[in-house]
Parts: C-alpha cells; sequence; structure tokens
C-alpha cells in the first residue's frame, strides 16, 4: 500500500514539473504579430531637380549572322514565316548598334522605394514568336501575355526568383495576366509547344531600366541627383559596368561596347 503512495506522489510531481515547464517552452515559441503595419510609402522624387542618362550600346567585332530558325512542326507559324525567321538573339546594324539591351541603375538608390505603374506591360505572341524580344518592368506591375495567333501556345514563365507558371493560351483566349513579386534578371519566357520561341522578361523593384533600341539608344529619365552603377546586359554577351555622378537637372551621356568575341557560338 506505502508503496503504490509513493508511486502516485512521485507521478504528481513528475506531473507538476512538467505543467511548471510549459509556460517557459510556450515563452520560446514564436508571437505572431497581427497588428496592421504601416503601408510601404514611394520616396518622393522631385521632377524638377530630377536628371537622365542616355547614351548608346554597341557591338566591337563582326556582327554574327542572324540564325534562321524554322517553324516546320506548325502549319500556322509556317504560314507566317514560309522563309524561316531570324533569330532575335542578336540584334545589330551594320555600324554595330546593338538593340535589346537591358540597361538599368544596379546601385546607388539606397533604401528609396517607389510604386509600381498600374499600366500593364505588354507581351505579344505574333507570328509564332514574342513580341518584345525583350521587355523590362517593375515588381508588382501586371504583365499581360496575348495569343494574336491562330494556333495554340504554352506561355512559361521560367522563373528561378519568383514563382514559375506554365499556362497554356488557345487562339482568342483572354489575355494572361501575372505579377512579379521579387527583382530577377532575366526571366526566360518560353513556348513548350514551340520550343524556338523566347523572350526575356527582367524585373526591378525602381523604374530606372530602359530596353535599347535598335539603333543602340537609350534613357533612364526622372533619376535624382547621385553616384550610380549603371549595368547593361545582354542575353548573349552578359554584362557591362560603369559608374556615373549625376547632378541635379544634369543629363549624362554613357556608352556601353559589348565584344563580339565574348558572345560564343
Amino acid at each position: 500500500m506505502n508503496r503504490t503512495i509513493v508511486r502516485l506522489c512521485t507521478a504528481l510531481a513528475c506531473f507538476g514539473g512538467l505543467f511548471l515547464m510549459l509556460p517557459g517552452c510556450a515563452q520560446k515559441a514564436e508571437v505572431t504579430d497581427n497588428r496592421p503595419r504601416p503601408a510601404v510609402t514611394a520616396s518622393p522624387v522631385d521632377p524638377a531637380r530630377a536628371g537622365s542618362i542616355r547614351g548608346s550600346v554597341r557591338i566591337d567585332g563582326p556582327v554574327p549572322k542572324p540564325r534562321t530558325l524554322k517553324m516546320t512542326t506548325d502549319p500556322a507559324c509556317t504560314a507566317a514565316h514560309p522563309e524561316g525567321f531570324a533569330s532575335q538573339e542578336v540584334v545589330a546594324d551594320a555600324r554595330g548598334n546593338l538593340g535589346n539591351v537591358i540597361v538599368y541603375v544596379k546601385e546607388g538608390l539606397g533604401n528609396r522605394t517607389f510604386d509600381a505603374p498600374k499600366t500593364a506591360l505588354e507581351l505579344d505572341q505574333q507570328g509564332c514568336v514574342y513580341v518584345p524580344h525583350v521587355v523590362a518592368l517593375m515588381t508588382g506591375q501586371p504583365l499581360h501575355v496575348r495569343n494574336s495567333d491562330r494556333t495554340l501556345h504554352n506561355v512559361h514563365s521560367a522563373s528561378k526568383n519568383n514563382r514559375e507558371w506554365n499556362r497554356s493560351q488557345m487562339p482568342g483566349a483572354p489575355t494572361i495576366e501575372e505579377v512579379f513579386s521579387h527583382e530577377e534578371l532575366a526571366i526566360a519566357m518560353k513556348c513548350n509547344v514551340h520550343p524556338w520561341m523566347k523572350s526575356c522578361v527582367a524585373v526591378f523593384a525602381h523604374p530606372y531600366f530602359a530596353v535599347s533600341g535598335a539603333d543602340g539608344s537609350f534613357e533612364i529619365r526622372n533619376l535624382p541627383a547621385g553616384t550610380y552603377t549603371v549595368e547593361a546586359w545582354h542575353e548573349k554577351y552578359g554584362t557591362l559596368r560603369q559608374t556615373v555622378t549625376l547632378g541635379a537637372k544634369e543629363t549624362k551621356s554613357l556608352s556601353f561596347t559589348f565584344q563580339a568575341a565574348t558572345g560564343g557560338n
């Protein structure tokens, strides 16, 4: 009988000790703060004192001849380009002016924040190619993907920093709308039905970027005074960087020159 009482007391003592330990364990647990958080306010930029960076992008050396994309697997694509279609990987004129280069501010903005545009960026599928071939937008800005062809496409965002998505789009189907939450340079937009289809999509947390035109020119506007690292990115030739100091209401010119030999085959 005494042994039973002793065992019962021991069990109660252990249970009491365990009960006393519970508050300490609870204190170590993470506490979720569900109170509403203040919205992040965009840093103001005085347009009356803002400057700009403009310039050009070139390629030095023999301009590679574009590859001819054969679209014989789909009659609708073949009808759009019976002689084939020139790859948009390298778009350069006879003077070496290089298009489809993303030029953007890489460093120097500090902790500034910016509101995303509400206007959507348009990416179309025309003649079984993405138009434009290179696009850039801000985090939170809508991307609209349309199918202007008479054939099925499969829009595949092969993203690494953002959510990867893969959506079929029939002819005449509604526009696909997606938003990217994180910066990324650059997302390969592909079509699983037509493997030659590719577009490069760059996403930035600020509005200070541009895509060089067919003549190699670019311009980044409404930039506050400061010292910036500006990077030029090309899908085949890699990146180039320069540092520039911009005063209030000042316009600076930059020129980027890629070497043709660095592009490989």
